[in-house]
């Protein structure tokens, strides 16, 4: 195992579906093997925009559940809610002051989730890009797994980093560097093929989630749109198929085969046939981390003592880093 650290969060709002799994969890699990891991259940960031308290507090648990059950050891990483070390929101401060607006000003995320009522989005919602550099920050963070859509905040947190750095001419912060996940394209709605799948679509249809049981998932794929035409005769027909290459990709993710493999397997043959295969290798990729998560979720005392125990160690860090960055502000 390398000297690098990697940093990783999870929102807990809504359910974790397969995009989420094969976009970033999945990438977690092997990374523990290269890289010294700190997991956070980012709920900080989940408050930037209303949530109910008692499913905020399920919602944290769940994503818990779903990381071990998903092979994420809490033996070798650290895995805590962000809530739990104030070390992150004292940092945040900081940074806060060394950010610029018109950095923040050209975050596109906040423009895409405040839309055009933007005036009576929260400040939270705004800043948040600042709490994120803290939270990668705090932990020296070598490495933050990244999709396309976070690649601009992990930026914002270089040059957040930077700028600190230069003011108190000191390197304090290590300069984190994306870690993309080269092995799965992103998954699409089941309903969109050029919509990301996303917790916060209004049809339950659109994505299939990490605890749906055998048949919610067959009947999702069932319903999941498609064109009228058979099953596409090479990668380039395919790849002009929104919908159908979203399938495609999913079985990609399931199966670890290529895509072309793939195509070449159920040329011509009927969508329904293809339908009826990736449903076979989804329920296997997600009934054993359905069945655990279940039960998981139904040994609370085990959950909270997972939570209490990274958050001890997460604070043994995040205090040390603290007490420097305040000796360097001038703070006593």
């Amino acid at each position: 195992m390398s000297n690098n650290i990697i940093f990783s969060g999870v929102q807990p709002t809504g359910e974790i579906h397969i995009g989420n799994y094969f976009g970033a969890i999945s990438q977690f699990v092997s990374n523990q093997e290269k890289y010294k891991s700190i997991f956070s259940i980012v709920d900080l960031h989940a408050i930037t925009v209303w949530q109910d308290p008692s499913e905020l507090s399920k919602s944290i648990k769940k994503v818990l559940a779903i990381f071990i059950a998903s092979g994420i050891d809490p033996d070798k990483n650290i895995i805590f809610n962000q809530s739990r070390v104030a070390e992150h929101t004292q940092l945040s401060w900081i940074l806060s002051c060394t950010a610029r607006m018109g950095w923040l000003n050209r975050m596109t995320q906040f423009k895409d989730k405040a839309g055009k009522n933007k005036e009576n989005a929260s400040i939270g919602l705004y800043s948040y890009p600042v709490l994120m550099a803290a939270d990668i920050l705090l932990y020296s963070a070598t490495h933050v797994p990244v999709g396309d859509d976070q690649k601009q905040h992990l930026e914002l947190a270089r040059d957040i980093a930077h700028k600190f750095n230069t003011d108190y001419k000191k390197e304090i912060f290590a300069l984190p560097v994306p870690l993309m996940n080269q092995s799965s394209a992103r998954i699409m709605s089941l309903r969109d093929g050029t919509k990301k799948m996303s917790k916060s679509d209004i049809s339950e249809y659109s994505r299939i989630l990490m605890t749906d049981s055998n048949d919610q998932i067959t009947t999702k794929i069932k319903k999941a749109k498609t064109d009228s035409m058979n099953m596409p005769m090479d990668l380039n027909e395919a790849e002009k198929r929104p919908e159908i290459n979203n399938l495609l990709n999913i079985y990609c993710a399931c199966t670890n085969r290529k895509k072309d493999e793939i195509i070449s397997n159920f040329s011509g043959k009927e969508i329904s046939f293809f339908k009826k295969s990736l449903t076979e290798v989804l329920v296997t990729a997600v009934e054993p981390i359905s069945t655990k998560t279940k039960e998981l979720l139904n040994d609370e005392k085990y959950l909270d003592e997972i939570l209490i125990t990274g958050a001890e160690n997460a604070r043994n860090i995040a205090q040390e880093k603290i007490q420097e960055i305040y000796k360097i502000v001038g703070m006593i």
